[in-house]
């Protein structure tokens, strides 16, 4: 019995050296949620699209955390600039302006760089603005009323800097 106490100690005592104790947390620090942060992401990679003959700098979502928190808590977007979600697979998007300061256009598009959609979004309405289609694989906010106002209508075709959007995102390496 004695033996199979000294060896459970040794195993329980490898166990404690082996696991790193956590970090603690300062005073007060609770953590939250990016989405609840009041604090926009960091400025994301870029990338040139073009939508008709006009030229847009879009930075790029491609992971959940950054879907999620888009464009939340940014106080100002340049009418020439935008942000492109990328999602692996189409189907049907749904997006909505929780903590969104800047009105958007937020435009639904296919795998094929068409043009299916646009709404315009109001700051903090977090009434979901679904796609009608179930084809949508990018989705593009802009300013609002940036479509209408340089006549990008749907059926247009999105392209980039390095060709369609499904060679840029979803080339074989």
């Amino acid at each position: 019995m004695k033996r199979f106490s000294v060896l459970l100690l040794a195993c329980v005592c490898a166990l404690l050296v082996a696991c790193p104790k956590p970090a603690s947390a300062p005073k007060g620090d609770v953590s939250t949620h990016p989405t609840e942060s009041g604090q926009p992401q960091p400025k994301l990679p870029t990338l040139k699209l073009w939508l008709g003959a006009h030229e847009m700098v879009t930075e790029i979502a491609r992971t959940p955390i950054e879907h999620q928190v888009g464009m939340m808590w940014r106080t100002n977007m340049a009418e020439m600039e935008g942000m492109i979600f990328i999602f692996n697979e189409p189907g049907q998007r749904s997006f909505w302006m929780r903590n969104t300061l800047v009105p958007l256009d937020i435009a639904y598009i296919a795998a094929d760089g068409s043009l299916l959609e646009v709404h315009a979004a109001q700051p903090r309405n977090e009434t979901p603005l679904p796609s009608v289609s179930e084809r949508v694989q990018f989705v593009l906010e802009t300013r609002q009323g940036w479509f209408q106002r340089n006549n990008v209508k749907p059926g247009m075709v999105v392209r980039t800097e390095k060709g369609s959007l499904q060679e840029t995102f979803f080339r074989r390496r």
